[in-house]
């Protein structure tokens, strides 16, 4: 049975988008980041015999290159279901590219990002008398399959009028 999407306003709560590795969501995850970077490169011309001294002093910037970094934290479950520390460090063993796909919450079917990803590090905490930690960092492996900003949050249908 599907599951119709909740109607949502206000303010996204966190708890609702999702990050999926190599098929399924991290579990017990307790925060993800999706950073999207630009490389640059700075352009310095000699300005028009026109302008001021002080025109040479500004560059312009020209993008080179895109990438998406992705880092997320959890908690370790004896009983994890989903993708947990364990499935990350034999994913990671593999040293190979695994597919990632963040969605939100119910809107699984229509991710906002879906792409291959290399995992760069794991991190694995274990502080005593304390909930033991995994941290992971993923950096993209070519342009992602999917990236559509406008699928990040879903809005509330519009209420009619009478």
């Amino acid at each position: 049975m599907a599951i119709t999407p909740t109607a949502k306003t206000g303010y996204v709560n966190g708890s609702d988008l999702l990050l999926f590795v190599g098929g399924k969501a991290s579990g017990h995850c307790s925060s993800h980041t999706l950073t999207l970077n630009s490389d640059t490169k700075d352009r310095a011309v000699k300005p028009v015999a026109t302008k001021t001294i002080s025109a040479g002093l500004w560059k312009a910037k020209g993008v080179t290159g895109l990438s998406i970094s992705i880092s997320a934290e959890g908690l370790i479950n004896y009983n994890e279901t989903e993708q947990g520390v364990k499935g990350l460090m034999t994913a990671w063993k593999t040293g190979k590219s695994v597919e990632v796909k963040a969605c939100e919450r119910e809107s699984d079917s229509t991710p906002y990002l879906v792409g291959m990803f290399v995992i760069t590090s794991i991190e694995q905490s274990a502080p005593a008398q304390d909930d033991a930690t995994y941290s992971i960092s993923l950096e993209n492996d070519g342009e992602p399959s999917v990236f559509e900003p406008s699928k990040i949050t879903e809005t509330a249908p519009a209420t009619p009028t009478v």
